[in-house]
């Protein structure tokens, strides 16, 4: 359930960010910060279940894997529907 938070909270911040770039006239450097910004909220996220929840690192990664790549893959979608 946390990791379906996790995407669904990427998802929203991707699309915040999707707006917000249309609106500054720069969509693609908003998504391209995007993916930056959410590499390190999903670290952020694997190291806080590493270090305080008590899961491995074997076990956080796949879930860190898909909770990047749902949102990333997004973004990246929205990369090429952008690109002239």
């Amino acid at each position: 359930m946390h990791t379906m938070l996790l995407i669904g909270g990427g998802l929203v911040l991707l699309a915040g960010m999707a707006v917000a770039g249309r609106a500054i006239g720069q969509p693609a450097t908003t998504l391209r910060l995007f993916l930056l910004i959410w590499l390190i909220a999903t670290a952020a996220n694997m190291w806080i279940g590493v270090s305080r929840a008590g899961y491995t690192v074997a076990q956080e990664l796949p879930l860190a894997a898909v909770a990047f790549g749902v949102p990333a893959l997004a973004a990246l979608a929205l990369l090429r529907i952008l690109r002239p």
